[in-house]
């Protein structure tokens, strides 16, 4: 007779994780801290324990000891070679992470909204991650005392897949906290540390992870909770999703949660560095804290914050810069100006370039801008622009060179970023290559060392095929024919980045013939590799992606237009490494900066770019090539026709000849010679070890010696220079012109290099004149009709006498030409470090 099962088995969860003792104990704590993702050694390391024989340099360590057997690392712990590995390994890493921090440098404060660190921790979706991940690197390796602060995304940014019409689909999946190497910071309770935040009137508690980088610290925040409602825990399940309102409660929990946490932790840096506006908050919240802690006032508060405080913007137009209706701001911060003694309009306005203005929203990068002493754009053409068009009308009567925005350059980070090769050929594994070597190397070598790269690139290309194949998106008979037709000998121009219309990812598909020429010429064969996600809600991105795909399968082009679905840091660390030229195609100038050249660079991979960004500082002439910066037409549609045909041009007449002008040794001797050019001479300058020095040399030393002298004796000098504003404040009106004396360039018109005077009378309430800068200011009308600063000259208090103030001036000209003059006054005072800190200004 048949048993017969009356009840079902209740199955229990039961976790085995291996128990790391002995000889391999360190193996854990490489596995949970990221150092091992700029080690090739270390993931090297990981790779043997796994039996991973490829070449893909992605891997999991955690995951890697959770799936090892126990029979393996008993076979590990007798295994000489693994171990000597290993030992090797562990040393230099304990010796990295126990470098104490250079005490000569300042501490400070990182907030950012994304981290791209690894392609396994999904908190990026592109360049200003990857931007921030590397500059952690670089902190950690440079040994500043840095502590980073961004949120915990459950989901992330989308993970890409292509339909069968080449139509983007977004696919958020979430990645389980346990499979990374953040810890769960809890209390000696054992029991999670949390902060609170109120949304509504409605308490979320959040809670924090830790995630080692080298020397350094992320610290994560996630609202993912059982005691949160479900719209709380969305908070943080994606990077850039949801609407308006979702985006300001993550930026809320980034900028306010933040400065929280750091007080939560006990941890009080000395600079704080907001990484883009969305963490502007972290400016009020610090205030705040002020006022309640040291018994400031608003205005004396604002001063110890604003000379402590770095906001870098990224953007270069002003749509880009997030802006917050009075409404939403007023429905999630309903008593936030209560408690930093202001009335709701003075709060309202510290988000306005032109405050009281009813129809501006409350701006986080003027946020940022009102309680930041430095600001910066991220290359120097940036820095131009956002002093021209983004930021100009923050500090009305200024000029846009004369406005307090600076710029560093962004950078990469050499070790994560180049190919183990040139890292190996340059002697960089300490992360400070000598450049000038290449110029040692013979030709021969640098060749071969593409050639492998560019062979390990169609490899990844091929595997990336038949993972499209196994998930049934694409006809199989389609896969073979694109492994079939890529080859490791044509020369290869790579587009990878995220698709928006601006970057133009289809300039080359504007005459098809004369690119199917290009492409299939049987002599000088050319191939393209595209990788890139466009925004969900960016319609025109998505077009462009299709549009792409779509001629990527027709017959003349299959196989030699290449679309790599979901570009990440695993599909950027093959393509910047292979590809033979990087190909950047923005309109100018709509690109603050730009990386992914630069990490093409520091592989010998040679830029064909607009002059735009990092590029018009990078370009040199025999190492890449450029289109002209100049706009030549105001219609975008010709300046495209125009740049599509420069592209077409350079491309036929110069590149590939070059390329496959190859000399008795089968070696294109001209082009490796612009690779050597490209390394010794544009390479060194667009590591993130400059960036993080230029740092410290134009913003970090000066905030340092600056919130010193300010909070000093108690913060005397924040009430010093407090007082003084208000002085300024209340009485500014009173400034008026009584006389000036000056020569008529009219009726006497001025001879070069003779000596004039002039002089003006001042009176105020009181104001005295060490109170006030006075200037005479030159400017010369352009073609366009805008006025252009030709020089200024500053006047100097001769006298006072019955309450009026007498300034003379001496000028020189220096210049033959038709100009204007006019008389400006400022307030002055020792205190300031840019004459905008107190941005009045007087006409006279």
């Amino acid at each position: 007779m048949r048993n017969t099962i009356t009840n079902k088995p209740v199955w229990k969860e039961l976790s085995v994780k291996p128990e790391l003792t002995g000889k391999l104990e360190g193996l854990d704590l490489l596995s949970k801290n990221l150092w091992w993702a700029w080690s090739c050694e270390a993931i090297s390391l990981f790779k043997y324990i796994a039996k991973d024989k490829s070449k893909n340099l992605s891997i999991n360590p955690l995951t890697v000891l959770k799936n090892t057997s126990y029979k393996r690392f008993a076979e590990l712990e007798e295994d000489p070679s693994f171990l000597k590995k290993y030992e090797d390994v562990y040393s230099n890493f304990k010796a990295y992470v126990e470098k104490p921090f250079n005490e000569k440098l300042p501490t400070i404060a990182y907030f950012s909204m994304e981290y791209g660190l690894t392609d396994n921790i999904k908190i990026y979706s592109g360049g200003l991650g990857i931007l921030a991940g590397d500059y952690l690197k670089q902190a950690s390796d440079s040994c500043y005392d840095m502590v980073a602060v961004g949120l915990f995304y459950r989901q992330g940014y989308f993970t890409q897949r292509i339909s069968s019409d080449g139509r983007q689909e977004a696919v958020y999946e979430s990645q389980k906290f346990t499979d990374t190497p953040a810890e769960l910071i809890k209390d000696k309770d054992g029991k999670p540390v949390t902060i609170s935040i109120w949304f509504t009137g409605r308490e979320t508690k959040v809670q924090v992870w830790k995630l080692k980088v080298g020397r350094m610290t992320l610290l994560l925040l996630d609202t993912d909770r059982e005691d949160n409602t479900e719209e709380d825990k969305s908070i943080t399940y994606r990077l850039y999703g949801g609407n308006h309102e979702h985006r300001f409660k993550q930026e809320m929990l980034l900028g306010l949660g933040g400065i929280r946490v750091l007080e939560k932790l006990g941890i009080n840096q000395e600079i704080y560095h907001c990484n883009e506006g969305h963490a502007a908050m972290i400016g009020v919240e610090r205030i705040k804290n002020i006022i309640q802690n040291e018994n400031l006032n608003f205005n004396q508060a604002v001063e110890v914050v604003r000379s402590s405080s770095l906001f870098t913007t990224h953007t270069p137009v002003p749509a880009g810069h997030d802006a917050f209706s009075e409404e939403i701001v007023l429905k999630y911060l309903p008593n936030y100006a209560e408690k930093l003694g202001l009335t709701w309009r003075e709060f309202i306005n510290l988000g306005k370039a032109i405050p009281d203005k009813a129809d501006e929203e409350f701006s986080m990068s003027v946020l940022a801008i009102n309680t930041s002493q430095e600001i910066n754009g991220v290359s120097k053409l940036h820095g131009e622009i956002t002093r021209k068009a983004v930021f100009k009308n923050i500090w009305q009567g200024y000029f846009p060179s004369e406005l307090p925005v600076g710029y560093v350059t962004n950078g990469v980070h050499y070790k994560t970023w180049a190919a183990l090769d040139w890292i190996e050929l340059l002697d960089g594994r300490d992360g400070n290559p000598d450049f000038s070597k290449i110029y040692k190397v013979p030709s021969a070598e640098i060749w071969e060392i593409r050639k492998k790269l560019k062979s390990k690139l169609i490899k990844f290309v091929k595997r990336r095929m038949d993972s499209l194949a196994s998930g049934m998106r694409v006809n199989p008979k389609q896969i073979l024919q694109i492994k079939n037709n890529i080859r490791k000998d044509a020369l290869t121009i790579g587009f990878a980045r995220r698709f928006a219309t601006y970057k133009r990812g289809n300039l080359l598909f504007k005459d098809l013939d004369r690119l199917n020429k290009i492409i299939n010429n049987p002599d000088m064969p050319v191939q393209f590799i595209f990788a890139g996600k466009a925004h969900p809600n960016d319609g025109g991105g998505q077009d462009i992606i299709q549009e792409i795909i779509k001629i990527s399968q027709r017959p003349e082009f299959i196989g030699k237009i290449v679309f790599l679905e979901n570009y990440d840091i695993s599909v950027a660390k093959p393509m910047v490494q292979g590809v033979d030229i990087w190909l950047n195609t923005p309109t100018r100038p709509l690109e603050a900066s730009g990386t992914s050249g630069m990490k093409a660079v520091m592989n010998g991979v040679l830029n064909f770019s607009v002059l735009d960004g990092w590029w018009v500082e990078g370009y040199k002439e025999g190492a890449g090539w450029a289109l002209d910066e100049d706009k030549k037409y105001e219609n975008q549609d010709l300046q495209n026709d125009l740049d599509s045909e420069v592209i077409f041009h350079l491309l036929e007449s110069e590149i590939i000849p070059l390329y496959y002008k190859l000399n008795e040794d089968g070696v294109p001797y001209e082009w490796v010679q612009a690779i050597k050019k490209n390394i010794s001479e544009i390479a060194p300058d667009f590591t993130t070890k400059r960036m993080i020095g230029d740092y410290q040399e134009r913003f970090y030393s000066r905030l340092h010696e600056s919130a010193a002298r300010i909070k000093g004796n108690n913060n005397k000098l924040a009430k010093e220079l407090s007082l003084w504003k208000d002085k300024i404040n209340q009485n500014w009106h009173s400034v008026i012109a009584v006389s000036s004396n000056i020569s008529d360039p009219i009726k006497d018109p001025l001879v070069l290099g003779e000596k004039y005077y002039g002089e003006l009378v001042i009176h105020a309430e009181n104001i005295t004149s060490k109170d006030l800068g006075v200037e005479l200011v030159i400017t010369q009308t352009l073609q366009n009709g805008e006025k252009e600063l030709v020089s200024t000259s500053r006047l100097n208090c001769v006298k006072v006498e019955y309450g009026n103030m007498y300034f003379s001036v001496e000028v020189v000209p220096q210049k033959p030409g038709n100009f204007e003059y006019a008389f400006r006054v400022f307030p002055f005072h020792k205190l300031l470090v840019h004459r905008q800190d107190c941005a009045f200004v007087k006409w006279l």
